[in-house]
């Protein structure tokens, strides 16, 4: 789908229709403004990037003051800055506290973009005639938050009041596990007092069907080391007599499901929350084709735990992924060893109640059995955070719904998504406040993959559709 918005949009209003003008006449600055910090390499887990990650936090906090926010800073935390803002206009209106990143993941495999990831490029979507920004970060996260940026600079510059305070705190380290970012909230409580967090960092269901995510999943991620020998052998000497690291990871990784699909780590399924047949049954009616699904990402079938939905598995079901597996030789042409080492890294997907701590030390004893006592076994866990679900009958949501109901011209479904953002569990215990989660990416848009990109409508959308958020949120707050 691509075009302008409906005609029943933001035209109501004098102010969104020249908010609506002014975005389309400045679209193309905004485009070639993101294509800048698309241009900075700013991967958070690679350390040989700190100095592009720090490149991309100056970026933001300069076009943050540009765009109108004030006591803009670049806060210093352990690892990577954070950037903070604000709007504050009037004590007496409703808060909202933007949150985003502008760290994104590792380009690789880089030999499977079509073209380089940070250098930016638009074209058309193969499949549609839809055009879209393609780099890394295009969607996850840069793209999405830089339309809050502009959503602020077309407020203040159409000549209207805000009808929100509003703050603004843009991390630089939510690709690795956001490490440093508790201590900084819980250090920063009174900073960041809201009434609510607003975050574009999920996706909606498609163009056609906007969709508002109320759920996510949790996560725990583990990295794992299988030891054999104490050095690599030749397999001809030592072949059938000494344990191989790679085949006992093997092993252990083919048992930690069941012939059901069922994860075996003992307990981990205690506290999963089985939703009633009432709730799975409206999830059924939301629009979606397994076949398209397959089509696109060319599969010949699903699989998945038995007794549920493809829909229910990515979305309301726990799950054990491994991410990388790597050991012995795997340079071009032969080298007969057994490898003194084997490793993984291992992620789960948590639903509400479980809680990824108490999953990663389960995880950590069985994974210990299963190796059996001829090799040593190292199991750390990476990062993790709790699944969320966020309410529908706050103003925060009726806000976002009628948000998108004006300026996309239908009501959003609301969806559970399969994905992790820990921080929102976070806000909640450190801030006491709920999230909305008012995403407009796409499930096709390569995130985390190679040749990420971010539909150049869904771009402009977005930055139509925040400031409707802010008008609805202060008209729901104000009746109470």
């Amino acid at each position: 789908m691509s075009g302008t918005a409906p005609e029943r949009g933001c035209g109501h209003n004098s102010q969104f229709y020249l908010m609506n003008e002014y975005i389309e006449t400045n679209i193309g600055r905004f485009t070639d403004e993101l294509f800048e910090l698309l241009r900075i390499p700013s991967v958070s887990a690679d350390t040989t990037k700190a100095a592009d990650v720090h490149a991309a936090a100056a970026f933001v906090a300069e076009k943050l003051k540009a765009a109108g926010a004030e006591n803009v800073e670049i806060c210093q935390t352990a690892g990577y800055p954070i950037v903070y803002g604000d709007k504050i206009t009037d004590s007496s209106k409703p808060t909202v506290l933007v949150y985003g990143h502008y760290d994104v993941q590792p380009p690789d495999p880089l030999e499977l973009w079509t073209s380089p990831p940070f250098e930016p490029q638009i074209r058309l979507v193969p499949g549609s005639g839809d055009s879209a920004i393609y780099a890394r970060g295009a969607c996850d996260d840069k793209g999405q938050m830089y339309m809050h940026i502009k959503a602020l600079e077309t407020m203040l510059h159409t000549g209207g009041e805000l009808p929100c305070n509003l703050k603004f705190m843009i991390e630089g380290e939510e690709e690795v596990g956001s490490s440093n970012l508790d201590t900084f909230v819980s250090e920063n409580a009174e900073k960041l007092k809201a009434d609510v967090v607003l975050i574009s960092d999920t996706s909606i269901l498609n163009n056609e069907n906007p969709s508002i995510t109320v759920g996510l999943r949790g996560l725990a991620y583990m990295f794992v080391e299988v030891t054999g020998p104490n050095r690599d052998l030749h397999s001809g000497t030592y072949g059938g007599a000494v344990p191989n690291p790679i085949n006992v990871l093997a092993k252990i990784i083919a048992g930690l499901h069941d012939e059901n699909g069922r994860v075996t780590v003992p307990g981990f399924y205690d506290r999963v929350e089985e939703l009633s047949a009432e709730d799975r049954a409206a999830m059924a009616r939301a629009p979606f084709s397994e076949d398209e699904m397959k089509k696109s990402l060319g599969l010949r079938d699903v699989r998945g735990e038995k007794g549920y939905t493809t829909l229910e598995r990515k979305s309301i079901r726990p799950t054990l992924d491994v991410n990388g597996i790597w050991g012995g030789w795997t340079g071009e042409g032969a080298k007969t060893v057994i490898p003194s080492k084997a490793n993984a890294k291992i992620s789960m997907r948590l639903v509400p109640y479980q809680q990824w701590e108490e999953i990663a030390d389960t995880f950590k004893k069985h994974f210990t059995e299963l190796a059996g006592p001829s090799v040593f076994v190292d199991v750390t866990w990476h990062h993790g955070g709790n699944a969320a679900v966020t309410p529908t009958d706050t103003a925060a949501y009726k806000a976002a719904e009628a948000a998108f109901e004006e300026a996309w011209g239908k009501n959003p479904i609301p969806m559970r998504e399969g994905g992790s953002i820990p921080i929102v569990a976070l806000f909640e215990r450190a801030l006491g406040i709920k999230s909305v989660l008012m995403g407009f990416g796409l499930d096709s848009d390569s995130i985390h993959s190679p040749n990420e990109h971010f539909r150049t409508y869904n771009f402009e959308m977005g930055i139509k559709t925040i400031p409707l958020f802010y008008k609805h949120f202060a008209r729901l707050s104000a009746e109470g």
